[in-house]
């Protein structure tokens, strides 16, 4: 085949074939790839608006690297690079088939005594015996020859080669190119794009039930390539699975349906997910034939030119039982609550409606809490700095952690009747900080934001108990005046000490409780800035502190007594949960509800995620891989060498040549030299 004669068409001609061309295109593909391997592709945007904020969000979208390998750009690459590379194949096959024939027979002696490597052997023996000698040496050497004699007064030449076939490795890694890239745009799925394209398909971007997605949105069964997820409860079955696209998603109908009939977890010591299985039924619509199989990590079940991958797992609606604690009540008992996974639960507070949506349950946690630790900070002993904690701060003072399980937590969403939601991460069980135990909960105001934890001090039981009979005695007015008068009596123990002073100690500590009922630390910190001048007001904070610390104690010896308990001991252990309470009490202001759901007991349902892919280009992929390795080892490990002999009476030019100057060429070259030498000896 010429090339075109028109010169526009000869242009476009010589640039597809030119291996420039091909080169740059491999090079703008291998970008693209590292971009799609460093990015996550195909997530939802929202999870890259808050990895990486709206305004590099908005240059990576209008790039396409949220879905690199299915862009239209990408795929461009794909249809030039599989132009350029054939292009240049049929433009050297021609040519690498006419040098792997040829012996090159024609060489002259002049140019054979350009050869940088050749040599000049004298010759005791006749022409046509050394013809016969040289060319047996060759032969078991290896090489193919050819000789050239034009007469009895010409010397006679003798063209050798081996390795020629190093060539096909040109077109081997060439041809591999093209297998892949066909592979690639097969599962690129090139027809939906152009659908896409044309307005035959839509993506949809409605939150709607997966019956309700029109058909615009949807694919068919016979769809040529897909990849996409779906989670099964168990017990539950799916028919489609759903194709992230850009900012919305596509409904993929799939030609069976899988049932899951178990889903299997084991877990390390330190609670961290040692193998997960699913027992999954599918049956399919056309035969009404069912299998059952297994599927696991790395052993995916394949089925109609559908691989079914387990991908991961998660909670398929557990039920939850749940204790609510009213945050700024007088009341110290809980009331029950009942809360499961993926759905929402109504709330009333007083005249305020909320919405108490339960998104995620986990039996097992990981976490790194720092016991054991010997450099493990020691706890906050001076009350001031502790009454400044801010909510969230004191779980990050151990400089060294430590994995292990620490137990169920779930997480869920408050909503008010405006739509704000805020988040919260509750723990079941009390975790170890800092040598003490709590229970602990956190909140965030939005996803992108991390979760700050408050702690609730546990009782000596354990229990959250304690921490809230002594906060319910501290938001009950009516008990201010019997704690101010303990506090008083226990502040001047003197029966006989001044009665005026000790009323007005005790009018002062009730004072003081009301107000930090209404407002926590910040509260008296504003009530000291108002009536105490500047220069004491640091010293009336001391004071006060102190005051509420000790008041704050009397409440808890109180709450117990209320409660039928003995009183707990005057010790460093009481102290330190008393200002652990006050801290949490402070906290709550910030909390953001006024509601603490504490997990009783729980009706674990699990889910089991699998990605479902049809990729028909997968083995052509492969094909090509191979046939990439083979080229490239053909190329790199074959040497193509040539021998020339111009055999005259007594004497013989020797030149060799190579397509690699190396040192075997170099030793290759004196073994020949020599060996050839010895040969025409007489």
């Amino acid at each position: 085949m010429q090339a075109p004669r028109t010169p526009f068409l000869r242009a476009v001609y010589e640039l597809f074939s030119s291996m420039r061309f091909a080169i740059s295109l491999l090079t703008l593909l291998a970008i693209a790839s590292v971009i799609g391997t460093v990015l996550k592709q195909s997530e939802p945007y929202s999870n890259y608006i808050i990895e990486l904020g709206p305004f590099w969000f908005k240059i990576f979208a209008v790039l396409g690297l949220y879905d690199v390998y299915h862009t239209g750009w990408f795929l461009g690459i794909l249809v030039f690079l599989v132009l350029s590379t054939s292009f240049c194949i049929y433009r050297q096959t021609p040519l690498m088939l006419r040098e792997i024939r040829s012996f090159r027979e024609h060489a002259t002696e002049t140019s054979l005594r350009g050869f940088a490597h050749r040599a000049e052997l004298a010759a005791g023996i006749a022409p046509a015996t050394a013809l016969q000698r040289l060319t047996g040496y060759l032969a078991g050497q290896g090489y193919r020859y050819r000789t050239r004699i034009e007469g009895e007064a010409q010397p006679a030449l003798i063209a050798a080669k081996a390795g020629s076939y190093t060539r096909l490795g040109y077109l081997l890694t060439h041809g591999a190119i093209v297998i892949i890239c066909v592979g690639g745009l097969i599962d690129g799925n090139v027809p939906l794009k152009v659908e896409e394209m044309l307005g035959y398909k839509k993506v949809e971007t409605r939150d709607l039930a997966s019956s309700q997605v029109p058909a615009i949105s949807r694919l068919s069964p016979a769809n040529l390539s897909f990849r996409g997820s779906v989670s099964i409860p168990e017990g539950g079955a799916a028919d489609i699975i759903y194709l992230n696209v850009a900012d919305g998603y596509l409904v993929q109908d799939l030609p069976f349906q899988i049932h899951l009939k178990k889903f299997r977890i084991a877990h390390y010591a330190t609670g961290q997910p040692k193998s997960f299985e699913s027992d999954i039924v599918i049956t399919d619509p056309d035969s009404k034939k069912g299998f059952e199989g297994t599927v696991s990590v790395n052993h995916p079940i394949v089925y109609r030119g559908v691989a079914i991958y387990q991908a991961g797992f998660g909670d398929g609606g557990s039920r939850l039982a749940l204790n609510g604690w009213n945050l700024f009540s007088p009341v110290a008992r809980p009331f029950p609550f009942k809360g499961e996974v993926n759905q929402a639960s109504r709330l009333a507070n007083g005249q305020t409606q909320y919405s108490v949506e339960v998104t995620d349950f986990k039996a097992f946690n990981v976490q790194d809490t720092g016991e054991g630790d010997d450099n493990e900070a020691a706890p906050t002993q001076d009350f001031w700095q502790g009454a400044k904690r801010a909510l969230g701060d004191a779980a990050s003072s151990a400089p060294k952690k430590r994995a292990h399980n620490v137990g169920p937590s779930f997480q869920y969403k408050i909503r008010d009747a405006q739509g704000q939601a805020r988040e919260y991460h509750s723990f079941m069980l009390p975790l170890l900080l800092e040598g003490r135990r709590y229970l602990v909960s956190g909140v965030r105001e939005a996803p992108n934001e991390p979760f700050r934890y408050l702690r609730f001090p546990a009782d000596e039981n354990g229990a959250i108990d304690g921490y809230m009979r002594l906060r319910a005695a501290l938001f009950d007015k009516a008990l201010h005046p019997e704690i101010a008068r303990r506090f008083a009596a226990s502040a001047t123990p003197n029966a006989a000490a001044d009665q005026a002073l000790r009323a007005k100690l005790t009018d002062s500590t009730a004072k003081l409780l009301e107000i930090f009922a209404r407002g926590g630390f910040d509260g008296l910190a504003k009530f000291i800035e108002g009536s105490v001048a500047k220069a004491e007001q640091e010293k009336a904070a001391g004071a006060y502190f102190k005051v509420l610390e000790r008041a704050g104690f009397e409440a808890y010896q109180l709450s117990r007594e209320r409660a039928g308990e003995k009183p707990a001991p005057i010790d460093e252990q009481t102290a330190l949960f008393v200002r652990d309470s006050l801290n949490a009490v402070n906290d709550s202001f910030y909390y953001g509800s006024p509601v603490y759901f504490q997990l009783d007991h729980y009706d674990e349902v699990l889910s089991s995620g699998l990605q479902l892919t049809r990729s028909p280009g997968k083995n052509i992929v492969y094909a090509g891989s191979v046939l990439l390795i083979l080229g490239v080892f053909v190329m790199f490990y074959i040497r193509e060498r040539r021998i020339w002999l111009l055999v005259k009476p007594g004497e013989v030019l020797f030149a060799m040549s190579s397509n690699r100057k190396t040192l075997d060429f170099e030793n290759e070259f004196a073994q020949h030299k020599n060996n050839l030498a010895n040969l025409l000896k007489g």
